[in-house]
């Protein structure tokens, strides 16, 4: 064993105490749980709670990621913004099937989201750019407002022992519905 990974293994993993998450007590709507859990990130003062990482790929299927905020939750879907020439903008073109990955280390909560991005109207792009902090006054037509319009979740709730708990909510014709994941973690 090498020397970082022996400093690797000793670093704290999660709070003592974490939530219990129990199947028993899930909501129909894999949105409801994320709101709560979202909602609970930021009362109990996680930094940037709306910050997750999003998931693109390529035109080889090489999958990217990279950090971003989601600005709203609404019935359009989970938004985000990007200049449409940026990568991410090329590649959701091309591809529009992404996933979002939100982590609270500070209660040991995942949430995986996965749908399809789907272009807002330019109205809806242009208020978003007009308030941003870098915003000069001047419309910005490569800016585009997006939603991702989910039907996969899967929610983790960290366990001390590593054997964490993990909820699959996937969307069919009737609904959204929901099991636990039964495969070891990852």
């Amino acid at each position: 064993m090498s020397e970082l990974e022996s400093r690797l293994r000793e670093l704290p993993a999660f709070p003592a105490e974490l939530p219990v998450l129990l199947e028993s007590d899930l909501p129909d709507s894999p949105h409801e749980l994320f709101l709560d859990w979202l909602e609970a990130a930021i009362a109990g003062g996680a930094r940037q709670p709306h910050a997750m990482t999003m998931l693109t790929t390529r035109a080889d299927g090489t999958p990217v990621g990279r950090t971003l905020i989601v600005k709203d939750i609404d019935a359009d879907g989970y938004h985000f913004s990007t200049h449409r020439s940026s990568r991410k903008g090329q590649e959701i073109a091309a591809n529009p099937r992404i996933s979002f990955v939100f982590f609270w280390r500070e209660t040991g909560r995942q949430v995986r989201i996965t749908g399809n991005a789907v272009a807002l109207s330019e109205e809806i792009s242009q208020a978003d750019w007009a308030g941003r902090p870098s915003y000069a006054g001047v419309p910005n037509e490569d800016w585009q407002r997006y939603a991702l319009v989910p039907d996969e979740f899967e929610f983790m709730q960290a366990r001390e022992d590593r054997q964490h708990t993990r909820i699959d909510y996937l969307l069919g014709e009737d609904g959204w519905s929901h099991s636990p994941v039964e495969t070891p973690a990852g």
